[in-house]
């Protein structure tokens, strides 16, 4: 089990603040709402035994030590297939992360609120930009935020560009990282979406900070972009080649 966010060291924000609540499930159908709640538990007990019996180790850790001693906000970035782990790993940060406006969304949307975690609903094709809108507000009330920057369908490995204009426009730096575990089920979805099995070895690596300025223009946000696409591919490969030696 990782116990590496003490008590003392936990930045836990307002949790009267409307992004961690249910939203209610009045388009739904009461098949749907019934799926939608159980789903969500069953998920959320899921990630809870696997995660608990994982024996992580943590790399990188000082980055995000340095973003909040410094008084800013990380901006959490990591590939859609590494959710499962990353969801038990990160709870303790209470981050608030885009969900699309969705029959799936909503039920992921509940477990993640059952770990902690603020939702903010919207996608990258319907509801996008008022999500974003809505991120941006989220951080001028403090809350650390973040993105599965290749979802929510994909090209796998493929950054989006949302998670750069969200750091031009608050100002916070992007934290790039991954979680490797040793012993692993694939899905067979878009993402190949890694399960770990329980009790495996893992790995949380923190990468390098990454900061688009307020007045990024195109040229500049591309190459931003192009900065995270790689740093996400290192840390992948670092964790590919941990795995390997296991």
């Amino acid at each position: 089990m990782i116990t590496y966010y003490p008590d003392n060291y936990l930045y836990v924000p307002a949790t009267t603040d409307s992004v961690y609540r249910y939203a209610a499930l009045d388009q739904y159908s009461f098949g749907q709402r019934i799926v939608i709640r159980a789903a969500g538990l069953l998920f959320y007990f899921l990630i809870r035994i696997v995660g608990s019996t994982a024996r992580v180790t943590i790399d990188g850790k000082h980055n995000l030590d340095e973003i909040r001693a410094a008084g800013r906000l990380p901006i959490y970035a990591v590939w859609h297939d590494r959710i499962f782990l990353s969801t038990y790993l990160l709870r303790g940060t209470k981050a608030v992360y885009l969900t699309s406006k969705s029959f799936d969304g909503e039920y992921i949307a509940r477990f993640l609120l059952r770990f902690g975690y603020g939702v903010i609903r919207g996608s990258s094709t319907r509801g996008g930009g008022r999500g974003l809108v809505e991120m941006v507000r989220g951080m001028r009330r403090r809350l650390e935020m973040g993105f599965t920057v290749d979802g929510p369908k994909g090209p796998r490995y493929v950054v989006k560009p949302g998670v750069l204009i969200l750091s031009k426009k608050t100002g916070n730096p992007i934290l790039p990282f991954t979680v490797s575990a040793q012993h692993y089920w694939t899905v067979n979805s878009w993402d190949r979406l890694q399960i770990p099995r329980p009790f495996t070895r893992a790995k949380l690596i923190f990468g390098n900070p990454i900061e688009v300025d307020s007045g990024a223009d195109d040229a500049v946000l591309a190459a931003k972009l192009e900065e995270l696409q790689s740093e996400l591919e290192r840390l992948t490969e670092q964790g590919n080649n941990w795995t390997a030696v296991k």
